[in-house]
């Protein structure tokens, strides 16, 4: 094919003409970079000298796309906490100054995802969509900021709902020895924000992948990674990562609270992120303190929890609610890091290994968890038999104490026995079964009423689940009335009593039932036919 030289010459014209113009266009532009040299590397931790710009907390940049933070900024050189996996590196290697703090991709493109402290996507759905950032490290909103907590955060959990009432914006503690229920509490907690317009985010510390693989099944089983976001840092991860994890989620979670959403957010658990830290500063030098730990470890979980508010409503009216988990050893709740929280928080929620063993799950111990702000917020139909309930279930847990010694007991302290027995199996509870909030009112008024005392202790949860599905017949003024402050009328009362009775009349015998004449009464063994196994 014959191409005319004059139509060549056209094409060639036009082409060096682009060129021209796009170089006359082009500006370069000099960018100062600042660079400096690793001296030493360590177990998580970097030496680096050669920077002498780098502020506390900034990020740096080491071959191999790997980021650390400047942790120890001293004269000569800087301590550098890295965020990922550094065998690749070695003294002498470049290190790049990028002029800004650690942050994290927030936004509503993170809802369902499972990412790491960095933002990096784990669920194999690509990257994460997020045109904002924000600081992992943040202040806490400021006291006038801040507005009463006014509104439960129901749990589903009966004991809790009742008992141990949850605010939104408050934060509780979760302790206890290791597998006693923890994580299942957060759960059941997570569970039961379905269709309650409440964003979750769950945080997993330096957990098991077993565990946090677990974890992420049972979210998906039921359908909770509609609305919540999981951050994971695994036990063998460095441990910048964990060290960074709840500050990171706390900001994903701040970002929903900013914009006038109640944010519920589970740290799991907050041990693992103590350690971490402590490891960290013992390979900086710094001083170690008490259990080794450094002598600011209060304050870097004051400073996280102390995020988690309710904003007054020209804010948004947004409230983050906290549920730290802390693992205590051999039920020593008086150790160093659970005492720190414990005087942080606005509560615990103590897991006995006793209970458990017995079956009594969740294993609650209600002597020795405390709410120091829900019960405000509380529904006034809960207050009207929480004060009767956990009056009468500390009674029972006395005597049954003093019963196992043996002693002769009169029929008014049996009868309290009985009662208690009958509480005990109310609260029993299984796992991701979440109680909504007319069936659990209906079964506690049933039992402060006495209407399960005739009830033989084999029926217990057959008579339950006909007292919850009794509560299905409630009328519609009644029910609309549990999410009010209105106290229950004495119609109310009466008009739910009637409809529980109707439901037991099948598990009451005609006579009144036996009682145990035996003298010596061994209340703890009869807990344990009662129970089902562990899940």
């Amino acid at each position: 094919m014959k191409i005319n030289p004059e139509s060549l010459q056209t094409v060639f014209d036009s082409a060096f003409a682009g060129i021209s113009q796009a170089r006359e266009a082009f500006v370069p532009q000099i960018r100062p970079r600042e660079v400096g040299m690793i001296t030493s590397i360590a177990t998580g931790i970097a030496k680096v000298s050669g920077l002498p710009g780098v502020g506390f907390e900034e990020v740096l940049k080491f071959p191999g796309d790997m980021y650390g933070i400047a942790f120890n900024v001293d004269e000569d050189e800087i301590g550098v906490v890295l965020l990922g996996d550094y065998w690749h590196l070695q003294a002498g290697d470049e290190v790049e100054r990028r002029g800004h703090v650690v942050d994290v991709p927030v936004g509503d493109g993170l809802i369902g995802r499972i990412i790491n402290p960095m933002g990096r996507p784990l669920d194999g759905k690509g990257p994460v969509l997020s045109s904002t950032r924000l600081p992992v490290e943040r202040p806490a909103p400021p006291i006038m900021d801040r507005a009463p907590v006014t509104v439960p955060l129901q749990t589903g959990i009966k004991v809790i709902d009742a008992l141990i009432p949850v605010g939104r914006g408050q934060r509780e503690l979760i302790l206890g020895d290791r597998q006693t229920g923890k994580t299942a509490i957060a759960l059941d907690t997570i569970l039961n924000q379905r269709d309650q317009n409440v964003l979750c985010v769950y945080c997993a510390i330096g957990q098991r992948a077993s565990g946090v693989a677990k974890v992420i099944a049972t979210l998906r089983e039921n359908g909770a990674m509609d609305y919540t976001v999981v951050v994971v840092t695994e036990g063998n991860e460095p441990p910048g990562l964990a060290y960074i994890a709840p500050y990171a989620a706390t900001s994903i979670a701040e970002r929903f609270m900013e914009q006038g959403r109640d944010v519920l957010i589970v740290y799991d658990d907050l041990t693992h992120h103590a350690r971490a830290y402590r490891e960290l500063s013992l390979l900086l030098r710094r001083p170690p303190g008490r259990e080794a730990f450094p002598g600011d470890i209060f304050y870097i979980h004051s400073r996280l929890l102390e995020r988690a508010t309710h904003l007054r409503p020209d804010l948004g009216g947004g409230s983050l609610t906290a549920l730290p988990i802390i693992e205590t050893e051999a039920q020593d709740i008086s150790a160093y890091i659970p005492t720190n929280l414990i005087s942080i928080t606005d509560g615990q929620i103590y897991l006995s290994p006793s209970l458990f063993e017995l079956g009594v799950l969740p294993a609650v111990d209600v002597g020795k968890s405390v709410s120091r702000v829900g019960g405000k917020a509380q529904r006034a139909a809960y207050r009207a038999v929480a004060g009767d309930l956990k009056l009468a279930y500390a009674q029972f847990e006395e005597l049954e104490t003093f019963s196992r010694f043996g002693a002769r007991l009169d029929e008014e302290t049996r009868k309290i026995i009985e009662h208690g027995r009958r509480i005990r199996a109310c609260l029993k509870q299984p796992e991701f079964a979440p109680v909504s909030v007319p069936a659990q009112i209906a079964v506690l008024l049933a039992l402060t009423a006495g209407l399960f005392d005739g009830v033989p202790p084999d029926q217990m949860d057959n008579a339950e689940n006909a007292v919850r599905e009794a509560a299905m017949n409630f009328p519609d003024e009644v029910v609309a009335r549990f999410d009010t402050a209105d106290k229950l009328s004495d119609e109310d009362r009466k008009s739910i009593l009637a409809i529980t009775r109707q439901a037991l009349e099948a598990f009451a015998p005609g006579q009144k039932p036996e009682t145990n004449t035996d003298a010596n009464v061994q209340v703890g063994m009869k807990a344990k036919p009662e129970s089902k196994p562990a899940s």
